[in-house]
């Protein structure tokens, strides 16, 4: 699959491709694999995001800054930054990992953005990178807010079902509308112990995730 569609989207020209096709190269392909790069991204993330928020909060406390990092750099945030992008659809792996739905796995998903930025950080230098990360991270970074009440809908419904002692909530994607420049996700929001199915809709499957998980804390009586 040619790579120009993914390298737009991620808005990164690379100068050596072989970056970029290693950046997506699982370990179940072989030995030239996405692993040191991911190793390299991960820290420049960390870096990146740090950075910008004790800019933004600069009378934030550093437990403050520190949860906010965590919901930024955490799996399934960069899974979601993921299919943003598309990136199941360039993966390379092993025929067993690709038959197993390893294209749609949130750790393979999460571990190749880190990759391609430190991919785009050795082709481009580590400006280039943070400059990309803040791109792709603008609408949540814009979100976010040290204030404990302002924590997003998903982190506090994952919180009251731990609370309770249940398992986590199932996102399921139930449906895709629209051209890729102007789709709308639904978005069932699944769990034992919603007396029903709670179903959102949003413009990316994170804004759809957030209506679902909204309207079951307003189920539960959370909200």
């Amino acid at each position: 699959m040619s790579l120009t569609k993914l390298q737009q989207l991620i808005g990164y020209q690379f100068q050596d491709s072989d970056l970029l096709t290693q950046s997506l190269t699982h370990r179940s392909h072989g030995a030239r694999n996405n692993e040191r790069l991911e190793f390299l991204g991960d820290s420049i993330l960390n870096l990146t995001i740090t950075q910008s928020l004790y800019e933004r909060f600069p009378e934030a406390a550093e437990g403050q800054m520190s949860r906010l990092r965590a919901t930024q750099v955490r799996r399934s945030t960069l899974a979601d930054v993921a299919r943003e992008f598309n990136l199941g659809d360039y993966l390379i792996m092993g025929l067993g990992e690709r038959k197993s739905g390893g294209f749609g796995r949130d750790s393979i998903l999460s571990d190749t953005v880190e990759a391609i930025i430190g991919a785009i950080s050795l082709d481009g230098g580590l400006p280039i990178a943070q400059e990309r990360v803040l791109a792709w991270y603008e609408s949540r970074l814009a979100e976010l807010s040290p204030d404990e009440s302002q924590k997003d809908c998903k982190s506090r419904l994952q919180e009251y079902m731990q609370s309770i002692g249940v398992g986590l909530p199932d996102y399921v994607v139930t449906k895709t509308t629209g051209m890729s420049h102007d789709q709308v996700f639904t978005v069932e929001c699944r769990s034992k112990v919603f007396p029903k199915t709670v179903v959102g809709e949003g413009s990316s499957r994170r804004a759809a995730e957030q209506m679902a998980a909204e309207l079951a804390l307003s189920m539960l009586g959370e909200s």
